[in-house]
């Protein structure tokens, strides 16, 4: 009989299927996050009281769509700020949605491309459908603040104040990242 600490187990038989199974999975590391990103993320975080991970996600997702149709990413950042304080589970009463508050009845193909409108509540889905009417805007109207301005329903205001709220906005986050005030060291020491 075999005390506990002599106890083995028999040796398996190898061959080549079994030695490729049981080796673990490579793991890669993460690619290094845009610094602009980090800083983003570490701001937005703290001034709209989200944590870390879910602001890093909707980020990165804004910062790739707005990549793919030709957009800044902090005007996209700006949008969701104004639009949703960064709220994912946002809804108006005019039946706006998420982040970038989408009103499905007004892009049924669009969300209908999407998934449908349980699609809207995804963070990462939600900003891309957002920056992509927003980028359809901008250029059916020829310029960014029309783009805006068509964008909350409010063509018709002659103050553009949509878009000047969604430009200052744009400025404060484009502040933050280039270290330009007070904000961005704020940010930046954790403040």
């Amino acid at each position: 009989m075999l005390a506990a600490d002599e106890a083995y187990a028999p040796e398996a038989e190898r061959d080549a299927v079994t030695e490729l199974s049981c080796t673990p999975e490579e793991t890669f590391a993460a690619l290094p996050r845009d610094p602009a990103q980090a800083i983003l993320v570490k701001y937005l975080s703290r001034r709209f009281l989200i944590a870390g991970v879910a602001t890093e996600r909707m980020v990165g997702a804004a910062y790739s769509a707005a990549r793919e149709v030709g957009l800044d990413p902090l005007l996209v950042l700006a949008v969701i700020s104004v639009e949703s304080r960064f709220n994912p589970i946002a809804e108006s009463v005019m039946g706006a949605k998420g982040l970038m508050q989408i009103i499905p009845r007004f892009h049924p193909v669009k969300v209908l491309a999407a998934g449908g409108e349980s699609a809207l509540w995804d963070p990462e889905r939600n900003i891309e459908i957002g920056a992509w009417i927003l980028q359809e805007y901008v250029y059916r109207t020829g310029t960014l603040e029309a783009g805006l301005q068509f964008y909350n329903g409010a063509f018709g205001d002659a103050s553009a104040l949509y878009a000047r709220k969604v430009m200052t906005e744009r400025d404060r986050l484009s502040d933050v990242v280039h270290g330009g005030g007070t904000v961005a060291t704020l940010a930046l020491r954790g403040g």
